[in-house]
């Protein structure tokens, strides 16, 4: 069983920033790609970033990117979302995943990102 925790969520006004944590208990993850995903109420939950077992690759949704930094500390079994320049459109529950295999999912609780305009 992989446990995942978000933590670092908040209330922050616009143009701020803030930084995502993603600790991972129960498997060492470093062999896994794992990314950062949000949800609106009401809406589909959406791809932010993603980062390569190794961290030497990442990807962005068009709206984060260069915003948003994904990157990971291995040793720390931990994966992070810096997040810059913050807009009220991102207000929304972030959450933390790994794809251990095409049919195992596991997700983190979410933490609350709320941007004041």
């Amino acid at each position: 069983q992989v446990q995942l925790v978000e933590s670092g969520g908040g209330l922050v006004q616009a143009g701020g920033s803030l930084r995502l944590s993603c600790a991972a208990s129960g498997r060492t993850l470093s062999s896994y790609a794992m990314g950062w995903f949000r949800q609106a109420p009401g809406k589909e939950r959406e791809f932010v970033a993603g980062i390569s077992g190794s961290g030497g690759y990442t990807s962005y949704a068009d709206s984060v990117k260069g915003r948003f930094t994904i990157s990971r500390d291995n040793v720390k079994n931990t994966v992070y979302l810096q997040m810059n320049s913050l807009k009220p459109e991102d207000t929304v529950v972030y959450y933390c995943n790994v794809r251990i295999n095409i049919v195992r999912d596991y997700w983190g609780q979410g933490t609350q990102v709320t941007v004041s305009s």
